[in-house]
């Protein structure tokens, strides 16, 4: 027979860590949500498809002013990382930043989706909130 008092036990006890960085983490992506639905709002598009998967890419390919097959590519294993970067480098472009900071929406989207939602940027794209964007002269770059 097993000796009971030879098993090792776990402490149910914590120093309050676990939940002190289980609320950091909830508090990103809190602010990391907002800032998207906010960045999708400001393109004039509705600010709840930026939570649901597959949709979220459809309406930032509307942003980056991409064709929407171009949501195919994302489904392409190592492709994939191709359209991954150029969206958020053209996303940031219609809002008048440059290409450091599409991608830094593309590596680190907790940062730059709330820097953009909430700053002041203002989007340029060709999209319904765009008005007289790039391609209202009929030049495109």
């Amino acid at each position: 027979m097993m000796d009971v008092t030879a098993i090792p036990t776990v402490p149910l006890q914590s120093d309050g860590a676990g939940i002190v960085i289980l609320l950091v983490y909830l508090a990103i992506i809190v602010v990391s949500i907002a800032g998207m639905w906010k960045t999708f709002e400001k393109a004039g598009q509705p600010g709840w498809a930026s939570i649901i998967p597959i949709l979220n890419i459809y309406y930032m390919l509307k942003i980056a002013d991409r064709d929407a097959w171009w949501l195919i590519l994302f489904f392409i294993p190592v492709i994939s990382l191709i359209p991954a970067i150029i969206v958020p480098i053209d996303m940031a472009k219609n809002f008048g930043k440059g290409t450091g900071f599409g991608l830094g929406l593309a590596f680190l989207p907790f940062i730059f989706y709330p820097l953009l939602g909430f700053g002041d940027a203002n989007y340029n794209g060709h999209g319904p909130a765009g008005g007289a964007g790039a391609g209202a002269s009929g030049t495109q770059f």
